[in-house]
């Protein structure tokens, strides 16, 4: 039920994490040449070959950004560089340190839109953040009733119509933040869970089902990246110290 203070500080090359607190970094994925060649340089051969997939250069730089910014990012937490950093993928596709190779308790998430990305980074705490960059032509009835749940819903009919753009990228960024922590991915249907939306209510994990208790487990929190966007974080802890990171390579 946190909202986060727009405060980002430059981050020293350095730095430590305790379990009680919550990393979030932001990355702008508008970059020189030069840079992103540094950091094509960091990434494994899987990722430069998902990389090659994207027919717009725009698109693959931006990929390269993202993946390298997160190398980069990791490797100030831990006595591993960029380059030697390992991944291992969850069934539905999350990233998480391979604790085979690596042994750190790091967790982390990561989530890019238009130009932005954010990485959110805890120590043994599962995490999920997403950031959007609205579009009116979504928020519509139609999208919200197939993906919202029956109270969002009725929630977000009820706003005036100047409200609901913002109310309805509020409510997919929290609900794609919480299923992204959990680790299933759009693998759980988005109307088995309600989030708060109305513009200017703190966020929230409202009621989860089956499972009543998971709600409590979980905490929102509202995320200001930058003019034009909106963005969650959900994280399975209470009470955490947030610190909000510039990413610059």
């Amino acid at each position: 039920m946190t909202h986060l203070v727009d405060r980002w500080a430059l981050a020293p090359e350095q730095l430590s994490i305790q379990p009680d607190e919550m990393h979030i970094w932001r990355a702008s994925l508008d970059i020189g040449e030069v840079m992103i060649s540094q950091l094509m340089a960091t990434l494994s051969a899987d990722e430069i070959e998902r990389a090659g997939r994207f027919h717009f250069k725009k698109d693959r730089d931006h990929f390269v950004v993202a993946r390298g910014g997160l190398r980069n990012i990791l490797s100030r937490y831990l006595p591993v560089s960029a380059n030697k950093l390992q991944f291992e993928y969850s069934a539905y596709g999350k990233p998480e340190l391979d604790r085979n190779r690596i042994d750190s308790d790091l967790c982390f998430n990561v989530s890019h839109s238009n130009t932005m990305a954010l990485i959110a980074v805890t120590v043994g705490t599962s995490v999920g953040v997403d950031i959007e960059f609205p579009r009116d032509d979504l928020a519509d009835e139609q999208i919200a009733r197939r993906f919202f749940s029956h109270s969002e819903v009725e929630t977000f009919l009820a706003l005036p119509k100047d409200l609901r753009n913002n109310a309805f990228f509020a409510c997919w960024t929290r609900k794609e933040a919480y299923i992204k922590g959990i680790g299933e991915g759009l693998s759980m249907p988005l109307d088995q869970f309600d989030v708060t939306l109305v513009p200017g209510e703190p966020a929230q994990l409202l009621r989860t089902r089956p499972d009543s208790g998971e709600a409590a487990r979980w905490t929102l929190y509202e995320v200001f990246p930058g003019h034009g966007y909106i963005a969650a974080v959900a994280v399975q802890a209470q009470k955490l110290q947030l610190k909000h990171w510039n990413w610059t390579i």
